[in-house]
């Protein structure tokens, strides 16, 4: 999944133009999808625990502002280095680069594993097809 920084979609993520009633950016477009969000936040829940419909769109606006923030700063990093894609390793930077240490290090090694499994599957399938 390769997400292309050039061309029209600056780093203006998160903007919404209502000036111009042409183009607006649909409020859900921009945020995560929220049954999504729901499901997240119930896994930290005990069984029992209901989630207002206010909660979840509070922490559906939380979590899309900081995939945007962090998202922002790699990008930044990836036009100064003059590259198209942001990869883990950007987002990585970004979350370091933005005080979220925390967060940085439980990805590195997600993105590690991630990695090795690929290499893996992409091994597994070559073999496959040589012994037709």
């Amino acid at each position: 999944m390769e997400d292309n920084l050039g061309g029209s979609s600056s780093s203006s993520i998160n903007v919404v133009d209502r000036s111009s009633n042409g183009g607006i950016v649909k409020e859900q477009d921009r945020l995560l999808p929220i049954a999504n969000v729901g499901r997240i936040m119930k896994q930290i829940l005990p069984q029992n625990a209901k989630i207002s419909k206010e909660a979840k769109e509070t922490m559906q606006e939380c979590a899309s502002e900081f995939i945007s923030f962090v998202t922002g700063e790699a990008s930044d990093k990836c036009r100064k280095e003059r590259r198209k894609t942001v990869n883990g390793d950007d987002i990585c930077w970004a979350l370091k680069t933005l005080g979220f240490d925390d967060y940085a290090e439980p990805l590195k090694s997600y993105l590690h594993r991630y990695r090795e499994l690929e290499v893996d599957q992409r091994a597994n399938n070559s073999n496959h097809h040589h012994h037709h």
